[in-house]
């Protein structure tokens, strides 16, 4: 072998041992993106299917959130109007009449067995924050999607439980401030109401599921063929070297 071949020989295993660690990636991503794409289509089935009956209170204990998230289900029970936590959220992009600055009304739904679930009977804006007291009395019909307990990130201010401010829906932290009994470890966001122009403003549920496997992929992908042409131009401008 010619000494410049011999030459190439080192930088041509190390270029080939990376770019199947691109190449691998790639196809990792393309088989994340196979999966996520499955995961939206359950979800948004699950959202869009009639109301089913909500799991009873049997089996709370062994739900799992990814089972039931966005769960289209229907339950019977009373509202309890004097125990509310309102939970700050701006609407962007409403699809209902109101938007903007407000607030998610999370209310108690007393099931006929004695135990908890709460509620998030819809949006009101921060001008009509009144409207949140609102609402039916006597025995009620909801339906809605299960949610799990919302995650917190490091821009999201501190709940203040004592002032009534809150910023994320954990399902346990608002149980505990309003002194609830047995209760749900899910909420439910509860259906748009018929009318328009009803406060709460219910069906304001956003199903955004971030999905960028193929992106991803596309970037592991090029940076395997940028790779293979580098290394290509290396090869021949040493081959070429008279030196």
């Amino acid at each position: 072998m010619k000494p410049k071949l011999r030459s190439l020989a080192a930088p041509a295993l190390a270029t080939l041992a990376l770019m199947a660690v691109l190449i691998g990636l790639g196809v990792w991503q393309l088989q994340r993106l196979a999966w996520k794409e499955a995961l939206i289509a359950a979800v948004e089935a699950r959202a869009k299917a009639p109301p089913g009956e909500a799991p009873a209170s049997a089996l709370w204990a062994k739900l799992v959130p990814a089972d039931y998230e966005y769960l289209h289900v229907r339950l019977t029970g009373v509202f309890d109007l004097s125990r509310q936590a309102l939970v700050f959220r701006a609407i962007t992009a409403p699809r209902g009449r109101y938007g903007g600055p407000g607030y998610l009304v999370m209310t108690p739904l007393r099931l006929p067995n004695g135990a908890d679930v709460l509620v998030n009977r819809g949006f009101v804006p921060a001008e009509r924050v009144d409207a949140a007291k609102e609402g039916p009395s006597g025995e009620v019909v909801v339906t809605g999607l299960m949610r799990s307990s919302e995650g917190r990130t490091w821009f999201t201010p501190s709940d203040d439980p004592a002032r009534g401010k809150w910023f994320t829906r954990d399902v346990e932290e608002i149980a505990a401030a309003l002194k609830l009994g047995p209760h749900a470890p899910f909420s439910i966001d509860e259906d748009a109401s018929p009318d328009p122009a009803a406060l709460p403003e219910g069906g304001e549920t956003v199903l955004s599921f971030p999905n960028s496997h193929l992106s991803y992929a596309v970037t592991w992908f090029g940076m395997a063929l940028a790779l293979a042409g580098v290394f290509t131009a290396f090869a021949i401008a040493r081959l070429r070297d008279k030196g």
